[in-house]
């Protein structure tokens, strides 16, 4: 009950800050909170030619053991908002604890439809896996993360390899998966604009669990089980798919845990309770490659 109290507390002032400085976004207060040091912060490199395509590179500080694992991040919005600004607290905290972490931009609908979006990120993955040694990351430790729509991004590059060997980068070098409340198999579709955005009726190609193989690469997915954005059997069934499959899969679920938590908590405004940074960190350095 206690724990329950602080957090009601801490989230009564976030709303509260907000309402008075006109409503503010609450990344305002997630990035304030992130760490101040312990890794240094490259932006708005170009992976593409188009004004979307850029990314932000969060480096651990020259101390941390090198080469360092990498990790690409892509932000969720329901494909149709996000900017890689917002997430500095992801960054910021994986970068801090040992792991070359890059946010990438990618495009949006209405501008685009599916797979433009997966297409851009596979193209920030080449521009990973080409670059990362250059600033003291290991290429072939390199981890596809995503929340909500980033991790349908994420599970899409990481399971239908055509994607990245288009984009020219190797899906062999993937170590794996981090999949944060991503809608794996989400069909039929009920909203007009996801009917727009993957097409009415939209095709099983658009489904990452179409796509599991005995060649998908371990995997991290973590839920909460009072997400009501995202169904939480979204998870469950990729789960089983993957174990299925014979995959390595941990399925992390926290109890009374909603949607925007689940990344919320890289934040340490919001980390109590929620491990979820512990959870990707313990994964991408015990994961063998």
């Amino acid at each position: 009950m206690k724990k329950l109290l602080n957090f009601a507390i801490r989230m009564t002032a976030l709303i509260g800050a907000c309402a008075a400085l006109g409503g503010c976004s609450p990344f305002v207060f997630l990035n304030a909170s992130a760490p101040g040091k312990g890794f240094s912060r490259q932006a708005d490199i170009a992976y593409g030619s188009l004004p979307r395509q850029k990314l932000d590179v969060y480096l651990p500080e020259a101390t941390a053991s090198r080469p360092w694992p990498v990790v690409v991040f892509f932000y969720g919005g329901g494909w149709e908002s996000g900017q890689r600004d917002d997430y500095r607290f992801v960054g910021a905290a994986l970068a801090a604890r040992g792991v070359m972490t890059i946010v990438a931009d990618y495009r949006l609908y209405p501008e685009v439809v599916f797979p433009a979006f997966v297409e851009d990120a596979a193209l920030s993955v080449r521009w990973a896996q080409e670059h990362a040694a250059g600033v003291g990351g290991d290429p072939t430790r390199l981890f596809l993360m995503g929340h909500s729509a980033g991790a349908h991004i994420a599970a899409m590059l990481a399971l239908n390899q055509e994607y990245l060997r288009s984009a020219g980068a190797d899906p062999r070098a993937l170590a794996g998966l981090i999949g944060l409340a991503g809608p794996y198999d989400f069909l039929p579709l009920k909203s007009a604009t996801l009917k727009k955005i993957f097409g009415d009726p939209a095709p099983r190609r658009t489904q990452p669990i179409d796509f599991v193989t005995s060649d998908a690469p371990p995997a991290l997915l973590i839920n909460g089980s009072a997400d009501t954005a995202v169904n939480p059997g979204n998870s469950t069934r990729l789960a089983a798919a993957l174990l299925a499959a014979g995959r390595p899969v941990d399925h992390r679920v926290y109890p009374d845990i909603g949607h925007g938590r689940i990344i919320g908590a890289f934040s340490p405004l919001l980390a109590r309770g929620v491990p979820v940074t512990d959870a990707v960190v313990q994964f991408v350095f015990s994961t063998p490659r």
